[in-house]
C-alpha cells in the first residue's frame, strides 16, 4: 500500500460545533454530529499511528471578508451569517480534530470551495511524495467533492470515508457519494484501516 495522505477538510468550529454558524454540513441532529466527529477522530488516530501525513484544511476569511469573493451562494451566505473569520473562535478546529505538532501534519488555509485552489496543497503533496489520498469532511456536497474531483483530475488515487464526512441534508450527502463513486473509492474509516486504498 501506498503511504496516504488524509485530507481533513473543515473540521472547524463553526462548521461542526453545535453552536458554529455554518449549517450545510451539519444540522441539529447531535447524533449524527457525535458519530461524525468519532469517526473523524478514528480518521486522525489511525493515520499518526500510521505514521500517515495529515494536511488540515481550514477555511477562513480577513474580518472584513475582502479576500471572499461571494460569486456563488454558498459564498454570499459566509459573509451574510459572519462565519470562518480568521483568529475567531468560528475558524479555529474542533478541540477533538485539531491538528497535533509532531512535524507530520500540516494546516492549510482556503478561500474557496476546492481545497486545491489558491493554496499550497499540491506543493506539500509533491514534498510528501503522495499518489494515494484519503479526503474527508464537511461538507460532502462542496468541499469534499469539489477536492476529490481535483485530486483525482491532477492524478491521485482518491478514498472517501463516508462516515467521517457529513452534510445537513442527508440525500444531498448520498448523492455526493454516488457522483464520487464514479471516480473514487467510497469506504468507511474501518474498512480503510484493513485495507489497502
Amino acid at each position: 500500500m501506498d503511504r496516504p495522505v488524509v485530507i481533513a477538510l473543515h473540521y472547524q468550529n463553526d462548521v461542526l460545533h453545535p453552536d458554529g454558524r455554518i449549517k450545510v454540513g451539519m444540522d441539529t441532529d447531535e447524533a449524527g454530529r457525535e458519530r461524525l466527529i468519532a469517526a473523524a477522530g478514528r480518521l486522525l488516530r489511525s493515520a499518526r499511528k500510521n505514521d500517515w501525513p495529515i494536511i488540515h484544511v481550514r477555511v477562513a476569511y480577513s474580518d472584513d471578508y475582502s479576500d471572499l469573493i461571494a460569486n456563488a451562494p454558498i459564498l454570499e451566505n459566509v459573509r451574510k451569517i459572519g462565519a470562518v473569520i480568521d483568529g475567531s473562535w468560528g475558524a479555529e478546529f474542533l478541540d477533538e480534530l485539531r491538528p497535533v505538532e509532531n512535524g507530520n501534519e500540516y494546516v492549510v488555509t482556503h478561500k474557496r470551495i476546492n481545497a486545491f485552489y489558491g493554496t499550497h496543497a499540491e506543493a506539500l503533496l509533491t514534498m510528501l511524495g503522495a499518489r494515494s489520498l484519503i479526503i474527508a469532511g464537511v461538507a460532502t456536497h462542496s468541499v469534499v467533492e469539489s477536492t476529490v474531483r481535483h485530486a483525482v483530475d491532477c492524478g491521485y488515487r482518491v478514498a472517501v470515508p463516508a462516515d467521517a464526512c457529513s452534510s445537513a441534508d442527508p440525500s444531498a450527502h448520498q448523492a455526493s457519494l454516488n457522483n464520487m463513486g464514479l471516480i473514487a473509492r467510497i469506504t468507511s474509516v474501518s474498512q480503510l484501516m484493513e485495507s489497502s486504498i
